[in-house]
């Protein structure tokens, strides 16, 4: 009993010992960590930017709350980074970047050739047609065995007629040619062609010395049989359509080209075209026409392209791909893979130093061999991202980072105003006086502002020089005492 008591005392006594000394620890802590007034220091407190929704990161607002979904937005903080930090865009360490597959590649001058490629298919020569008629009414005696498909040669038959009114003229034809006048009979041959009689047939009365009236209709021009509408015991009248020939010495190569790159193509400019049919032979031709209408579904121009078809194996309905040579030009290029098309605009990733990417808005030309021309956006020597530059770009989203606007390089750095930070939009210019602009702007998120028009001051007139009334700005601005004011303002590339 007393071994127990005596153990219990000493677990008290230690009890106490231990707890005594963690209060001697904690307050040798407190002291350490105090200040000379004897309160704690409070650690530094991070700067809170805007509040935001996640799923909406270009929605803003001045505290916690609701966004306009729904959702409770959380604090973006100065040093986090995105769109509104000192150096713009997002962060990726080394071992991401590998992981991810980011592949980086210098904007650079090159040699771009001004071609492109365009599908069509074969069609008839629409200017090679012969339109076989009946040039005297008479009946059908007897027909050769065509079919519309058939390819004929030029003279072959098509029909026999029987032409009865040919026999009474030709008849008084020889009567007056016997009386050994020459003016009657030039004149009685002059009545036979007036009735529609060929030339041959005429010669063959006058040799043969009795009348014929049976004629056979044949073919003028070689090609394929589009029509025939005669058959044996029918009645033809004058001027009666008998049959449609499509000559197939040269054909039509129509190709689809986009209207948004069909404008250095002409009339004349020699082409190079392959077929399926035909792998790997590549046929010569030239450009007959560029037909005035866009086909309004699929924005294409229909170039129309003349081929010759010497062997006849070019035949209506072939596929081909068409390609439109021309001279090379120097060009700012990148790869074409590095293009983000958003269907509104057309982004880059730039890579930027320590590991930093940020997207620009880029407007671009021509395109082959994998290149792309880029007319406004970037410059010489600027580093963007060649693969893997759409999860950058889908995670800069989420970021809010904005993308760079086209201007030729970096967008000039707002100063801030003293009373606030800078809210920017795009909007039109209604009137602009020395001191004043008045905009009709789209909607602000980040103050609840709707759309509308109103009047900004103009703290510097060179802030509006080079725009006139009717131009689409971007611009931004802060909210001082003395009013909404201008801070920076430029004209949205394309307008």
């Amino acid at each position: 009993m007393s071994q127990v008591m005596i153990a219990r005392g000493w677990l008290f006594g230690a009890a106490a010992a231990l707890a005594l000394a963690a209060g001697g620890l904690g307050f040798a802590l407190a002291g350490f960590q105090g200040t000379k007034d004897g309160g704690a220091v409070k650690p530094a407190a991070r700067k809170i930017l805007y509040w935001y929704d996640p799923m909406i990161p270009a929605e803003h607002h001045e505290g916690p709350g609701l966004s306009s979904m729904g959702m409770q937005t959380i604090p973006r903080y100065a040093d986090e980074g995105g769109a509104s930090a000192q150096v713009p865009g997002i962060s990726v360490d080394a071992s991401a970047s590998q992981a991810l597959g980011l592949r980086i590649a210098t904007v650079q001058r090159g040699e771009l050739a001004s071609s492109l490629t365009a599908t069509g298919t074969i069609d008839f020569n629409q200017r090679d047609v012969a339109i076989v008629q009946a040039r005297a009414g008479g009946f059908v005696q007897r027909v050769y065995g065509r079919a519309p498909g058939d390819v004929v040669g030029a003279g072959a038959p098509l029909a026999d007629i029987l032409v009865p009114e040919w026999g009474g003229a030709q008849a008084e034809f020889l009567a007056v040619r016997r009386t050994g006048n020459a003016a009657l009979t030039q004149a009685a041959r002059q009545r036979l062609m007036l009735l529609g009689m060929p030339s041959g047939t005429i010669a063959s009365v006058e040799r043969g010395g009795r009348p014929h009236n049976v004629i056979t209709i044949s073919t003028p021009i070689g090609g394929v049989v589009k029509t025939l509408d005669v058959r044996a015991g029918m009645t033809l009248t004058a001027g009666q359509t008998l049959a449609e020939v499509n000559g197939l010495g040269t054909v039509w190569l129509n190709a689809a080209v986009p209207e948004a790159i069909a404008g250095p193509l002409k009339p004349g400019q020699t082409v190079r075209a392959t077929l399926a049919a035909f792998p790997g032979e590549i046929l010569s031709g030239r450009v007959s026409a560029i037909l005035p209408q866009t086909q309004a579904d699929s924005r294409t121009l229909t170039v129309r392209i003349e081929l010759p078809n010497r062997s006849g194996r070019l035949r209506p309905g072939m596929f081909a791909t068409v390609s439109f040579g021309g001279a090379t030009q120097p060009a700012l290029l990148v790869p074409s893979e590095a293009l983000i098309r958003t269907g509104k605009r057309t982004l880059v990733m730039l890579a930027l130093d320590k590991g930093r990417y940020r997207p620009a808005e880029v407007q671009t030309g021509r395109e082959s061999g994998g290149q792309t021309e880029i007319l406004a956006g970037l410059g010489e020597g600027e580093k963007i991202v060649a693969s893997g530059q759409f999860l950058i770009d889908s995670e800069a989203s989420l970021s809010g980072v904005q993308a760079r606007p086209i201007g030729g390089g970096a967008p000039i750095a707002a100063k801030p105003a003293a009373t606030g930070r800078l809210y920017e939009t795009v909007g039109k210019i209604e009137q602009i006086t020395a001191n004043s602009v008045t905009l009709s702007h789209e909607p602000v998120p980040a103050i609840g502002w709707p759309a509308m028009t109103m009047t900004f001051q103009l703290p510097d007139p060179k802030i509006a020089r080079g725009l006139k009334t009717g131009d689409r700005v971007r611009f931004g601005f802060d909210q001082p005492s003395a009013g909404a004011t201008v801070r920076r303002m430029a004209k949205v590339a394309g307008q």
